[in-house]
């Protein structure tokens, strides 16, 4: 399936690997959400990963919650004050140890094969350095992104994003790049065309960096059995529509 979408030779054999994943998650005063994304990134099927978790100068128990947990696989880098999504995961990129690297938001949970289906379509080919998840609402049927495509008015955004989860997204296919809320990024595509833009802070950072990949002519393929659930817009403040609309004029 995933030769026949990239164009590749049936002829060709990818050898298959067990990578390690870094699973970046970044955090700021959402202690309440972080426990339950934490647990779901420990009780994934694929255990070669590690965690890093970076706090952007949380004022909760935010810390507290990440020293509760005993596991090893753990790393807390604490920042001094809030400096957004793209450096957040820009630092934690940096200290990861991985050849792959997972993102998920702090108020997202991921299903337990969520990351093994990911680096087996990151494994499809050479050229995959982006995968995308099936992100749902939390606790409904109702889509947050199946990854995201440009349309027609020049803009670009997730696609099926308030619509029901009938099955009309379960082929593993091409798509333009994926929701950093829950993603795969190669690293070394990320080493080639350099890491999030820390201009954008939040919003817009992934399509920055998705493009930009797209144009060094990586591709991304949509994983329908990566599945994460999504407290939607449970982290955004009242800079939110200032951000977004700035990011657009970047």
């Amino acid at each position: 399936m995933f030769s026949e979408i990239l164009n590749l030779n049936p002829g060709v054999v990818v050898k298959k690997m067990n990578p390690l994943v870094s699973v970046i998650v970044v955090n700021h005063n959402r202690g309440d959400l972080l426990r339950q994304c934490l647990n779901s990134i420990l009780s994934q099927s694929y255990n070669r990963l590690e965690i890093v978790v970076v706090d952007n100068g949380s004022s909760d128990n935010s810390l507290s919650v990440v020293k509760s947990f005993p596991d090893p696989k753990i790393k807390l880098m604490t920042l001094d004050q809030n400096y957004g999504f793209a450096r957040g995961n820009n630092v934690g990129i940096k200290e990861a140890q991985g050849e792959l690297i997972a993102l998920l938001n702090n108020d997202a949970v991921a299903d337990e094969h969520w990351i093994e289906c990911l680096v087996e379509a990151m494994q499809s080919g050479s050229q995959v350095g982006m995968c995308a998840s099936k992100i749902l609402f939390f606790e409904t049927e109702i889509v947050d992104k199946v990854g995201h495509l440009l349309y027609l008015d020049g803009q670009n955004r997730g696609r099926g994003t308030g619509g029901k989860d009938k099955g009309q997204y379960e082929s593993v296919e091409e798509v333009l790049f994926p929701d950093a809320c829950a993603a795969l990024y190669r690293r070394r595509m990320l080493e080639e065309v350099g890491y999030f833009d820390e201009q954008f802070f939040a919003y817009g950072d992934d399509a920055d960096l998705g493009i930009r990949s797209r144009w060094r002519g990586w591709k991304c393929l949509y994983v329908p059995e990566a599945l994460a659930h999504h407290h939607h817009s449970s982290t955004v403040n009242t800079h939110y529509i200032a951000w977004l609309q700035r990011n657009i004029g970047i």
